[in-house]
């Protein structure tokens, strides 16, 4: 067995003290957040400072966000515009990288400046939102998806995760006489399964908190995301539609609890959706990064 020394030793006991430290700094809001929609609605508007379990055992605030239409409503526009969106994104993403990583294609140097070029200036918000007004995508589901069909940042990590397929395979399936949607979809995607992992991550998750876009693009509240929902209760206090039939005295301290609720509702899915992406996030990244 190899002997460490002291010096080694307490570099080890010091980052692990850190990481638990960093841990928990980063994880207790959340946790601040679950257990004041968890507790008494009255104890939490007189609380000042941390909470560490839940007072009581209270779902009131949980029935009342659940029953809101309007949350409903939110969480169906929320998840249409996270699958197709994130479909659409990959379908464009991988098509443009796998375009963009072929040594035979022409131009691919400046087309590749000119979308980088993006990632630096831009037209900014009035330009985009008279062309979204010009296409007739103005209050309509497409103005939150047709846009951002493609990112420039994630378009490069996928080119470069392209790039290290060896050009063999790629000269073994023409041989067999297949085309370059063959290869795509048959040879480079299930080869790039770990990229293709962190760009749904990616994706899904930009999609799932994006709410500045419909706040600017959408008029109809029935095609709110859930995100924007969130915003109108936490922003502008609007907490007086969950609770009719609760008492006059009783509205503003089940009014902080449903904020509460509301966080932990809206956040809670895409938590669940991590654990089984995580796995290929670090080697995702990694291939898409370091060409070798």
């Amino acid at each position: 067995m190899n002997h460490r020394s002291l010096g080694e030793r307490t570099f080890d006991a010091a980052n692990a003290v850190f990481m638990i430290g960093l841990s928990i700094v980063t994880i207790y809001p959340f946790l601040y957040v679950l257990f004041a929609s968890l507790s008494d609605p009255s104890w939490v508007v007189q609380l000042r400072g941390l909470i560490w379990f839940p007072h009581g055992f209270n779902l009131e605030a949980y029935k009342l966000v659940f029953a809101n239409p309007s949350i409903l409503t939110g969480y169906a526009n929320t998840l249409f515009y996270v699958v197709i969106g994130t479909a659409l994104n990959i379908l464009m993403t991988s098509l443009g990288a796998y375009a963009l990583s072929r040594q035979q294609v022409m131009w691919k140097n400046p087309i590749m400046f000119m979308i980088v070029f993006t990632m630096f200036f831009s037209g900014g918000l009035i330009p985009t939102y008279l062309l979204v007004n010009n296409l007739g995508m103005l209050d309509s589901r497409w103005a939150l998806i047709i846009p951002s069909a493609m990112s420039a940042y994630n378009l490069i990590i996928m080119r470069t995760s392209f790039q290290a397929i060896p050009v063999s395979l790629e000269e073994s399936a023409k041989l067999d006489g297949a085309n370059d949607f063959t290869i795509l979809f048959r040879i480079v995607l299930p080869l790039s399964m770990p990229v293709v992992a962190v760009m749904i991550l990616f994706y899904g998750v930009g999609h799932w908190n994006s709410w500045f876009n419909a706040l600017i693009y959408l008029r109809t509240r029935d095609l709110y995301p859930l995100q924007l929902i969130l915003r109108e209760i936490l922003i502008t206090n609007s907490t007086d539609s969950m609770m009719t039939g609760v008492g006059g005295g009783d509205k503003m301290p089940i009014g902080e609890t449903i904020k509460y609720a509301t966080i932990i509702v809206a956040t809670l899915p895409i938590l669940l959706l991590y654990p089984f992406l995580q796995k290929y996030f670090v080697k995702g990244v990694m291939i898409g990064a370091i060409k070798g």
